[in-house]
């Protein structure tokens, strides 16, 4: 070794070596928050559990868990990627975390990736979770395991979008309580827990256009009713993506 070399040498790790560990700290402080936890895994179990073997909410013929389990499938969906995430991310940049991280070696985009990965992991655990607890409750999906793959792919895509939009642009004060507003409301009138057609035709209607109407009814007719690919859901889903995520891009301020 030549005189003046250090060992470990000097420099910033490789981009895919910060990104990997960028999101494993995310995904490890995610799990860790008593909160976030209630919030993406708690939830919805329960409600899975309860709507299931309580009759409370007429959901048409056939099992409720039928029924539910697309339903809380898309809310897990909904409660990392959008609730979750814009709480999170809000206060990060209340507090300067964003501001700092965005002046380490770890480009921005990159911090984005981190995220949305840690997004994915924890999307990943949640529905193991809520599957194995479905199974068990008598739950017989049917359909094509590539259609539901690409309704939570474009499912997290608009909700990440939605929320970093929201992180991004209002107080973090601000964000807990539309995040949190936000979640409840669209739990309520999303389809999840309460068939749209239980609504107004008109007011049912204008709901079906919302993320989480469209994941939840295109999850379930692919696993209850076995349909093919869900193209509608697919198509405004694809539109609130490209929505929130270019808003995002665009207004997202880092201070």
């Amino acid at each position: 070794m030549s005189a003046g070399t250090y060992t470990p040498r000097p420099g910033a790790a490789p981009l895919t070596r910060m990104i990997a560990a960028q999101a494993a700290f995310e995904t490890r402080m995610l799990l860790r928050n008593g909160e976030q936890l209630l919030l993406t895994v708690v939830i919805p179990s329960l409600l899975l559990v309860l709507f299931s073997t309580v009759d409370i909410v007429d959901t048409g013929d056939g099992e409720p868990v039928d029924f539910l389990a697309p339903g809380v499938l898309a809310l897990a969906v909904m409660s990392t990627a959008f609730t979750g995430q814009a709480i999170a991310t809000g206060f990060e940049r209340r507090y300067g975390v964003l501001k700092r991280l965005g002046a380490s070696p770890l480009p921005r985009w990159a911090l984005m990736c981190a995220k949305t990965l840690s997004v994915l992991v924890t999307e990943v655990l949640q529905i193991v979770l809520l599957t194995v607890i479905a199974f068990a409750l008598g739950w017989s999906p049917h359909g094509n395991p590539f259609s539901v793959l690409l309704l939570l792919v474009l499912g997290t895509a608009a909700f990440s979008g939605l929320g970093l939009l929201m992180a991004g642009t209002l107080r973090a004060e601000a964000t807990l309580a539309a995040a949190n507003l936000v979640f409840l409301l669209l739990l309520v009138g999303g389809g999840v827990i309460v068939p749209l057609d239980r609504f107004p035709g008109a007011v049912a209607s204008a709901l079906a256009l919302l993320p989480i109407s469209a994941l939840s009814d295109g999850l379930r007719d692919v696993l209850q009713n076995g349909a093919g690919m869900p193209w509608g859901d697919l198509g405004i889903l694809s539109v609130w993506a490209l929505l929130g995520l270019g808003a995002a891009a665009r207004l997202f301020r880092w201070e």
